[in-house]
């Protein structure tokens, strides 16, 4: 019950937060937004579509006390998720819509001697990061402005990107595939922790959660493939991809 709730939390806020950019990004289709197509918005998404998929609501600033909530770990075993991301001390991240952090802070301590790019395109939640970073007198976390297209880093800097229940709400993810594709290093790696789409007993609903089959025909399209499939969290996909390499 206490997952049930949270979650319809969660989806509440989505609903409701309607982000001025992604207003703006689907008034008028452009040459480079060709990829997509669009319809009537459903209650939970915004009209636009990709390989088929309405792409959700932006999950707002209203969100991070849900994000922070003390019984994360209970619901989602975000510990062992931790635990599995295989890092070494001088690795360099980024996380990609970091909202709150929490997942940032948490991995600063696997790269004492890395870097962690708490990547965010909400003014309110950048504030919430520096904040927080100051709080905890982080040293190896840096804040970076994004966009809906970008993260905006460096080529060939990243060892590993991850998006933790983000993928979904992306309002460009052909581009941001493609971007994120870039800043990567010749091996590395994109991790999506995202619901499970096919498993009807997860209290979200549909358009915040997403099937591997899906995610897979979506990442292909976009270079990568899928390096490792984790079945261990209680309601999530933990999903690496690599890059696909051109012969």
């Amino acid at each position: 019950m206490k997952i049930k709730l949270a979650i319809i939390f969660l989806v509440s806020v989505a609903c409701f937060e309607k982000c001025t950019s992604q207003q703006n990004s689907i008034v008028q289709k452009t040459a480079t937004d060709s990829v997509y197509t669009y319809q009537k918005a459903s209650r939970d998404g915004i009209g636009k579509f990709y390989m088929g998929r309405e792409i959700a609501h932006i999950m707002g600033a209203a969100g991070s006390e849900w994000l922070e909530r003390d019984n994360r770990n209970i619901e989602e075993n975000t510990n062992l998720a931790i635990e599995k991301i295989s890092l070494p001390v001088n690795g360099i991240v980024a996380d990609i819509g970091a909202g709150t952090g929490y997942y940032s802070f948490k991995l600063s301590r696997k790269v004492p001697k890395g870097k962690i790019f708490a990547v965010e395109v909400q003014d309110e939640m950048i504030s919430y990061l520096r904040n927080k970073k100051l709080l905890l007198k982080d040293s190896v976390v840096e804040i970076v402005k994004g966009s809906n297209h970008s993260p905006n880093l460096p080529d060939n800097s990243i060892d590993l990107a991850i998006m933790v229940d983000v993928y979904h709400e992306l309002d460009f993810p052909a581009e941001m595939l493609q971007a994120v594709r870039k800043t990567l290093k010749q091996n590395g790696k994109l991790l999506l922790i995202e619901f499970r789409g096919e498993d009807p007993s997860v209290p979200i609903k549909a358009l915040h959660k997403t099937s591997v089959t899906q995610l897979n025909r979506e990442l292909k399209a976009n270079g990568f493939t899928l390096n490792y499939k984790g079945d261990f969290l209680p309601i999530q996909h933990f999903l690496l991809y690599e890059k696909i390499i051109p012969e």
